[in-house]
């Protein structure tokens, strides 16, 4: 169907493929990765004609539609959000147009020639528009919309009215309602809610049967869907076929198979460097010197790949709190719209939060979960009841937010120097270091920074003080698998309490020991896991 077959692409001084080669078959489900920078959204753009090969070839039926959906989703204006999301169909709705022109034709006398010809054209675009869902097109597109997320009053509304999020959700939208042969997802899950998420699994599995191609940070989405990985890595495209942890196990074997083939291959070179060095002089033994040299210059010679970069952190030992860290005393919380009205986020909300725990907040998208996370942390006053804190808690916020009030200006370095103004540059490097800011990197202004680095200040900041109450609102959002799994394992082993939101399951499933529900404005608390919350929920 597309195949990348050895492909060279540099930037500057930087290689990104050396003879790389890969192939998406007719419904195959991959899985992209490879660390930052290694080049997999240019393995998107390769495909989508974007961008170019230095060297090699990509190839692909001119018939095939390919469907990209990536994390730079462009201007949205002046249409509703339906009109948006069906604009991405435009060929099918200039085939409906030309179909009707067609069947209007057919109602006007002509010779035999001209019908024939005229019911070859209708019935070649009526099997491509049949092909393309041209008949439900509408129907499908508000099925998308209304699995995304969005309630029916919703698609009359302007795009303008929506956040980046939302409109990220228009623009997957418009992909997914096109129903391309080959599905290329950049992140797809990236702003979406836990509802969200599992629909769109439902969707790919059950409904989706062309071809898909994604990156995703989401380990359980990963594991549900694909059967295929392509890591990308110096220079290669390797394929594994299974799924996610199936390709983390395997590439622990080919690694470890690599090094001792390495190990075993020194060994002999060793041997053989030192009988050429011993005999060199010596004319008796000049055949086997010279037979020697000429078979070490034939060897090809394995070359280690370099150990990928990731997060090293721990968080440090926090001040002992008092065993009741929160008291939540009849909590009430309302906005007032921009029209005056008023409008009840939740209300009633009682219960404890007790030293050690880990808890998980959860609720579907707009039932208040990170209000009450900006109520508890005193970023908004509470309507009505109150937040109780108890003796000697000190607590931390991490938020999108949070994100957004780093200083453009600053310099990573500066960022994290805020919250450590006594500490020495020695201290500060070393901890920027262990968020992957190291050398120049610590003097990248906040402005130039991606998400995922981003994420990363607001962690060191956050690491940087003496804790032991940490608030935090989707902590993985930006973050790739790798530096979502160190979180995890700190967040595992820190010493303190925890209170989260996030739509990683395997992060919630692997940390959580007590559930928070915010259901209609209630909350109720589970007593136990992720696991046994879920078990709880479907059961009733």
């Amino acid at each position: 169907m597309i195949h990348l077959n050895s492909i060279h692409k540099q930037y500057g001084s930087q290689i990104l493929f050396r003879d790389a080669s890969l192939q998406i078959l007719p419904q195959t489900r991959t899985g992209l990765v490879g660390p930052n920078g290694a080049g997999k959204t240019s393995v998107f753009r390769l495909i989508t004609g974007e961008e170019h090969a230095d060297k090699g070839e990509v190839s692909c039926s001119k018939k095939t539609v390919i469907g990209y959906f990536s994390q730079d989703v462009g201007e949205m204006s002046g249409c509703t959000v339906l009109e948006e999301v069906m604009s991405a169909a435009g060929e099918v709705v200039e085939m409906a147009r030309q179909m009707r022109e067609m069947e209007a034709l057919m109602s006007e006398p002509m010779d035999d020639d001209a019908l024939a010809d005229l019911l070859e054209k209708y019935g070649t675009i009526t099997e491509i528009f049949e092909h393309r869902g041209g008949y439900d097109l509408d129907s499908r597109a508000k099925a998308v919309l209304s699995g995304l997320g969005f309630a029916d009053e919703d698609f009359t509304l302007p795009v303008e009215t929506y956040s980046g999020g939302w409109k990220m959700r228009i623009a997957l939208a418009k992909i997914l309602t096109i129903n391309p042969d080959v599905l290329l997802l950049d992140e797809p899950t990236n702003h979406l809610d836990i509802e969200s998420i599992l629909w769109l699994e439902e969707w790919l599995i059950s409904d989706y049967k062309g071809a898909l191609l994604m990156t995703c940070h989401d380990r359980d989405f990963m594991n549900r869907i694909v059967s295929r990985i392509i890591e990308i890595a110096n220079g290669q495209a390797t394929t594994y076929n299974g799924d996610y942890d199936f390709y983390l196990r395997e590439r622990e074997i080919r690694r470890d198979q690599l090094f001792a083939s390495f190990r075993r291959q020194q060994e002999m070179l060793a041997k053989e460097e030192d009988f050429i060095a011993r005999f060199a002089a010596r004319v008796s033994h000049a055949a086997q010197v010279q037979s020697r040299i000429k078979k070490l210059e034939k060897i090809e010679r394995i070359v280690l790949p370099p150990e990928q970069k990731v997060m090293k952190f721990d968080f440090p030992v926090p001040p002992r709190s008092g065993d009741d860290v929160l008291h939540l005393r009849n909590l009430s919380k309302e906005w007032e719209t921009q029209n005056g009205d008023i409008k009840p986020v939740f209300s009633g909300l009682s219960g404890t939060i007790r030293r050690l725990e880990k808890i998980a907040l959860v609720g579907i998208n707009g039932a208040g979960k990170s209000t009450l996370l900006k109520v508890i942390t005193g970023q908004t006053e509470p309507t009505d009841g109150d937040v109780a804190i108890g003796a000697g808690v000190t607590t931390g916020y991490f938020s999108q937010h949070s994100m957004d009030i780093l200083h453009p200006s600053h310099t990573v370095f500066e960022a994290v120097q805020e919250v450590l103004p006594l500490e020495n540059i020695g201290t500060i490097r070393n901890l920027c270091a262990a968020f992957l800011f190291q050398g120049d990197d610590v003097d990248k202004r906040i402005e130039n920074l991606s998400g995922g680095e981003k994420s990363r200040v607001v962690l060191a900041k956050l690491l940087a003080r003496p804790l032991n109450f940490l608030v935090l609102d989707e902590p993985t959002n930006h973050l790739d698998i790798l530096s979502r799994e160190v979180l995890l394992e700190a967040l595992q082993k820190f010493e303190g309490t925890v209170l989260m939101v996030s739509h990683d399951r395997h992060f919630l499933r692997s940390l959580v020991n007590r559930v928070f529900e915010i259901d209609h404005g209630e909350m109720r608390t589970f007593e136990g896991d992720y696991d046994y919350y879920l078990r709880q929920v479907t059961d009733h």
